[in-house]
C-alpha cells in the first residue's frame, strides 16, 4: 500500500522493455535480456538473427517515446504538473538511470505506467521488482514509485482494438465472417498457473471479437516461445493454428495481437514474417488489426491519463470486462514466479 497521500503525486515513469537501436546493440542487449536464464546460443543467435531483419534496430524505444511525448502533452493539457520520466528494464535509457534522475531532480512520489496490459510475473510483478532494484542501485529508497494496475478490460485499450479489428475486416474483404484470431506471448504453464494473465486474455479477446465482428469464431494462441524445449509453455503456436485452420477449410482469417500495447520486433516477425509466411504456404490470405500503442492512438493516451488520475484519487477505475476489479496495488504474493 502506498506510504504517502496519493496527492503528492509528482511524477510518471514509463517502463519499457527496452530494445536495440543498432547492430552494435543486439548482442549484448540479448545477452541482458537472457541473464540467468539458461539460453543457449543458438537461440540467442536465433534472435538476433531477428533484430538483424529489420537492420539491428527494434522500433520499441521510437514507439516508447511517441507514448512519452504524447502522454506529456496529454497531461499538460489536463492542467496536471507531472514531468514524465521514462526508463526501460532492457535497454538504454536504463530503469536505473531514469531513476536516478528522478532522484536527483526531487522527485518523492512518482506512479509508473508499465508498456503491458496484463498480470503475470514478467508482465507485472517483474517490472516492480525490477523498480525495486533501481531504487536501490541509485540509493533512492525513500523515493516511492507506484505501479499503475492492468488496464486489459479499460476502454482505452480495448476499443482501439476494436478499430484496429474492423480495419483489418475492411481490408480483408471476406464475404463471410473470417476466423478471429487472438495473439499473446507464450509463458511457462507454471508462470500462468500463478496468476490471471489467461483469463485476462480471454475477457480482452471476448470484448474485442463481441464488437468488432460477433458471428466470427476466434480463438486465444500463443506467439515468441523461449526457453528450454522440455518446459511446457501456453500452446497452440499461432502458426500451428493457422494450419489447424487450413485443415478445417478456412481460406482467410484476421490476426490480433491482443497480448501487446506495440508493433515491436515480435510482433513484425512473429506475426507479419512468419506468420505471414505460414499463411502463403497454406494458401491463407490474412490481415492483421494494429496495436494500440505503436502511433500512439489518442485515446490509449486518454487512458494512460485516467489510470494516473485513478492514482490521483480524482477517477473511479473503468473497466469493461466482467472480472473482478484489479486492486489498487499489488497483494506481496501476486504473480509470483520462480524458474
Amino acid at each position: 500500500m502506498s506510504d504517502i497521500d496519493a496527492s503528492d503525486i509528482d511524477a510518471v515513469l514509463l517502463v519499457g522493455f527496452g530494445g536495440p537501436e543498432g547492430p552494435e546493440d543486439v548482442v549484448p542487449f540479448l545477452e541482458r535480456v537472457t541473464a540467468g536464464r539458461g539460453i543457449g546460443p543458438e537461440r540467442l543467435a536465433e534472435a538476433g538473427a531477428h533484430y538483424a531483419h529489420f537492420g539491428g534496430v527494434s522500433p520499441i524505444n521510437e514507439q516508447c517515446r511517441g507514448i512519452r511525448e504524447a502522454l506529456q502533452s496529454e497531461l499538460d493539457a489536463a492542467g496536471h504538473s507531472l514531468p514524465v520520466y521514462w526508463g526501460n528494464r532492457n535497454w538504454h535509457p536504463l530503469l536505473d538511470e531514469a531513476v536516478a534522475q528522478m532522484a536527483s531532480e526531487g522527485v518523492r512520489h512518482a506512479v509508473a505506467l508499465v508498456t503491458s496490459a496484463y498480470s503475470s510475473y514478467s508482465g507485472c510483478r517483474q517490472y516492480i521488482e525490477d523498480i525495486e532494484r533501481a531504487k536501490s542501485a541509485a540509493g533512492a529508497d525513500g523515493l516511492q514509485i507506484d505501479k499503475i494496475r492492468p488496464y486489459f478490460d479499460h476502454p482505452g485499450f480495448v476499443e482501439p482494438f476494436i478499430r484496429s479489428t474492423q480495419d483489418a475486416l475492411e481490408r480483408l474483404g471476406a464475404v463471410d465472417p473470417p476466423p478471429l484470431v487472438f495473439t499473446a506471448h507464450s509463458i511457462p504453464v507454471a508462470m500462468a498457473s500463478s496468476c490471471d494473465y489467461e483469463s485476462q486474455l480471454q475477457a480482452a479477446m471476448d470484448l474485442v471479437a463481441g464488437k468488432a465482428s460477433s458471428e466470427s469464431i476466434c480463438h486465444l494462441v500463443w506467439q515468441s516461445r523461449s526457453g528450454s524445449p522440455a518446459v511446457p509453455w501456453l500452446e497452440p503456436d499461432v502458426n500451428d493454428h493457422l494450419r489447424w485452420l487450413a485443415s478445417q477449410g478456412c481460406d482467410n482469417a484476421v490476426v490480433i495481437p491482443i497480448g501487446f500495447i506495440s508493433d515491436h520486433v515480435e510482433v513484425l516477425w512473429d506475426l507479419d514474417h512468419q506468420a505471414v509466411a505460414t499463411a502463403n504456404e497454406l494458401g491463407l490470405s490474412i490481415e492483421r488489426a494494429a496495436t494500440p500503442g505503436t502511433v500512439p492512438d489518442p485515446e490509449f493516451i486518454a487512458m494512460a491519463r485516467e489510470l494516473i488520475e485513478e492514482r490521483l484519487g480524482r477517477l473511479a477505475p473503468r473497466a469493461l470486462s466482467a472480472l473482478p476489479a484489479r486492486p489498487r496495488d499489488c497483494a506481496p504474493g501476486c504473480c509470483v514466479f520462480k524458474v
